[in-house]
């Protein structure tokens, strides 16, 4: 989130689209509620009418998968009708940038397209730039080549009816929806968007929040109270373990993994460090070298020094072209690459896409430690419904692990808050938290690699690893992660401002000659001299404008900024653009509110300081398929793409081509299908289909179908149908509701169904798992797999 929760409710207007917060958030709807009760309009977008629908003042179905014609729909009546918030996007947006005049974009594909390799050589996607190397400008937006005027362009296609077309909304809805949300250009309006995994989950699911940062910006609605955009995280520490790198692609606090290529930390520092001619960019990440040196040290300790460049060579490397994404290792995994594999806390049996493509994987392993409550579908793969147990070779190891609330630490929000949580009860039995089984795994491995060194012992010998042979003690990790002075921390004079041993405040006192050790810089002052300030609980509100920060409360990344980007929501002269809801402005001495992006005079630095050229990307060239969002159809679509025939699909997305990557036609599977969650079950189902409560509450995986659909297939409401796809077939019962409606799309109706994805072959209550029928195809920046969009057919059994 660039904002948090509560400042939802300074909202003027919300669009949730992508997302189903009522039901998936309900306890954060609270703040849509406050600012509904408070004046605001909730707009709900979704193929399904959901309970967020239901309070929504204006609701629109949409053909899954469409969502960036209806976002550049919105952004083409934005232009048109001149409702940006013209001050805001030429201060601090590239809008008035120019860009290079080879760029350009034609049916679908944009510049220095490869297709042999399926990738972009962008060299094209650049600005143009003056003998110093800054980005050139023209304020008045009018040169052609401005990010301003190829923006137009880009979108001038979508029009009402096109893209009524496409997405199958009603004309006069997205009319409404547009105007409704436009207005907040306005300088004292402000709207914010609200999204989930139906965003992510698609082929260009990355261009679908570009598309939303795009309309913020030009809306002046990105570091304004009530704004922003807002990703729901589907976990309540979601946001955590990604800040922490969950993911492989990150290290702690978004740093990047090195490449094969960087054989020596100079070069990898210099590949990742950012340079900015512009006086005026802040350009944050040209402090990387003082993270990543601070990241070296807490991993190695005593053993990194300048002499071995802090052990960097060490560090694990990827590939160049390594893809180590969920979609990859399975597939991998399929080819029999991979064979050993943690399935830590997660259940791919049944949570992701292409199941039953996954389950034989698993089969390949020799072996497979599942980290979990219960038995689930994964570590029970070896015995599912329909194989022979004799014939699976994998060994499997079940450990059974303490749930949140047995045991100690912080849990980070999607608004970024890092709150303090208590352990309430010991766990059962043998069950240990997941430090212990983490720390105990590292004790052993050093045991056997001392005995036995082997080829390359040195990346786990070396390690720093301090942590007892009992329960790991949580605050000095939290406080390893804050950061130390391993030696006297020196300002530019020479006075010591952090003495050895000492905590750093934050990240400002991190430096990179090796006498600083930090495992997450964007952490950095969660734990501090004055203590653990994650377990603050001072719930009044002491900004001047009253609008909701709570700043004692907890500790929000980064330095406890509650709003992101916070210095956009002023002029060049630190005056806010919304007085009353003001989030930072200038005294004429220092900023109040919020803490500052930076505590520069006004128009001394430009605003967004996480990049070089110091403004927001409208005009996006980092991303793997193209500057500009562009409707493309889901792998899986009925119809063919309105906007650009020649060019159906994203096509920067990675395709595999095995026996189980099977591709359905339109002809054999005509409905597009779409999962979702229940407030009810969790995930794969794997904590609450163990829950009789529960069970008795969702028991049966359903389908929902329209009443014209299940007119067409002659089926009835309640009864057991066969739903299927080019992957997979499952049992589900028939939900026939109004919530689900048909669509005209380009002159033909197409029909959607909805399916849950909670459950599997294990727990309580047991039932056909959606993620058997979904694709094996990703987005094209993240991988993510496209579960929200697909082909399939419904049937009655006969």
């Amino acid at each position: 989130m660039t904002n948090h929760w509560i400042d939802i409710k300074n909202s003027d207007v919300i669009l949730i689209m992508g997302s189903n917060a009522a039901e998936n958030h309900p306890i954060s709807f609270r703040w849509v509620q406050a600012a509904i009760d408070r004046g605001a309009t909730l707009i709900s977008v979704d193929p399904r009418f959901t309970r967020t629908s239901s309070k929504a003042h204006i609701y629109a179905p949409i053909r899954a998968g469409t969502d960036i014609a209806f976002l550049g729909g919105m952004i083409k009546y934005i232009l048109d009708n001149e409702l940006y918030h013209r001050e805001y996007v030429v201060e601090h947006t590239n809008a008035p940038f120019l860009i290079n005049p080879e760029f350009r974009f034609e049916a679908g594909i944009f510049s220095g397209y490869d297709p042999a390799r399926r990738k972009y050589d962008k060299s094209t996607w650049t600005y143009q730039t003056d003998a110093e190397g800054i980005p050139l400008e023209d304020p008045t937006l009018e040169d052609p080549h401005t990010v301003f005027q190829l923006l137009k362009k880009h979108y001038a296609d979508y029009d009402l009816d096109t893209v009524s077309s496409i997405t199958g909304t009603p004309k006069p809805l997205l009319e409404k929806i547009y105007k409704t949300f436009a207005a907040t250009g306005a300088p004292d309006k402000v709207a914010t968007i609200m999204y989930a995994m139906g965003w992510t989950q698609h082929t260009y699911g990355t261009q679908n929040i570009r598309a939303a940062a795009i309309i913020q910006l030009l809306l002046g609605n990105v570091g304004r109270a009530g704004g922003g955009i807002n990703a729901l995280r589907g976990e309540s520490n979601v946001q955590g373990s990604t800040d922490h790198c969950l993911l492989f692609h990150i290290l702690p606090g978004y740093l990047k993994p090195p490449r094969a290529s960087h054989q020596t930390l100079e070069s990898y520092l210099q590949a990742y460090t950012p340079t900015s001619p512009d006086p005026k960019s802040a350009n944050w990440w040209q402090h990387y070298p003082k993270y990543a040196v601070s990241l070296l040290k807490w991993m190695y300790g005593d053993n990194a020094t300048p002499e071995n460049e802090f052990g960097y060579h060490w560090l694990p490397k990827l590939a160049d072209d390594g893809n180590y994404s969920w979609l990859a290792l399975f597939e991998a995994m399929y080819a029999g690459k991979i064979k050993g594999f943690f399935a830590w806390g997660q259940n791919p049996a049944v949570g992701g896409a292409n199941a039953n493509m996954n389950r034989k994987a698993m089969e390949n392993l020799d072996w497979m430690v599942a980290v979990n409550l219960w038995d689930t579908e994964t570590s029970s793969f070896w015995q599912r419904p329909g194989v022979d147990p004799t014939t699976i070779k994998t060994e499997v190891f079940l450990l059974p692990v303490a749930t949140s609330v047995e045991k100690e630490g912080s849990v980070t929000n999607s608004g970024r808050w890092a709150q303090w949580r208590w352990k309430a009860v010991d766990p059962p039995g043998q069950a240990k938290p997941d430090s212990w089984i983490i720390n105990q795994l590292m004790l052993r491995i050093r045991r056997l690699y001392e005995a036995d060194p082997g080829p390359n012992p040195e990346p786990v010998l070396m390690t720093a690893w301090d942590y007892g042979d009992g329960e790991v003690d949580v605050h000095k990790v939290a406080r390893e992660v804050n950061g130390w002075a391993v030696s006297d921390v020196k300002d530019a004079e020479g006075n010591v401002i952090v003495p050895a041993g000492k905590q750093v405040k934050n990240f400002t006192q991190l430096r990179d000659d090796g006498s600083t050790a930090c495992a997450n810089w964007l952490y950095s002052g969660s734990y501090n001299e004055e203590g653990n300030m994650m377990a603050r609980r001072d719930n009044v509100d002491h900004h001047p404008a009253g609008i909701g920060l709570y700043s004692n409360w907890a500790w929000a990344w980064p330095v406890n900024r509650r709003i992101i980007y916070n210095r956009a929501s002023c002029n060049a002269r630190g005056e806010p653009f919304d007085p009353e809801r003001f989030v930072v402005r200038w005294t004429g001495e220092k900023w109040e509110g919020d803490v500052p992006d930076g505590g520069w005079p006004p128009d001394a630095k430009h605003a967004f300081i996480m990049k070089p050229e110091g403004h927001a990307r409208i005009f996006g060239m980092g991303r793997a398929d193209g500057p500009f969002p562009t409707h493309y159809e889901p792998w899986e679509s009925p119809v063919d793409n309105l906007l650009y025939p020649a060019t159906d699909i994203n096509p920067a997305i990675k395709l595999w081509a095995s026996e189980m990557d099977r591709k359905g036609e339109r002809e054999r599977y005509p409905l597009v299908g779409t999962t979702y969650r229940l407030t009810e079950h969790w995930q794969s189902g794997a904590m609450t289909r163990n829950l009789p409560w529960l069970v008795e509450m969702q028991p049966n995986m359903f389908v929902e179908m329209s009443p014209e659909l299940a007119a067409e297939k002659g089926i009835r409401n309640g009864e057991t149908v066969i739903v299927e796809s080019a992957r997979g077939s499952i049992e589900a019962v028939a939900v026939v509701t109004r919530r689900m409606r048909p669509l005209l799309v380009n002159g033909r109706v197409v029909h959607q169904v909805g399916l849950p994805w909670h459950w599997g072959y294990k727990g309580l209550a047991t039932g056909g798992s959606a993620n058997e029928l979904t694709p094996p195809v990703g987005d094209a920046n993240t991988m993510i797999p496209e579960t929200k969009a697909f082909l399939c057919d419904v049937k009655k059994i006969t």
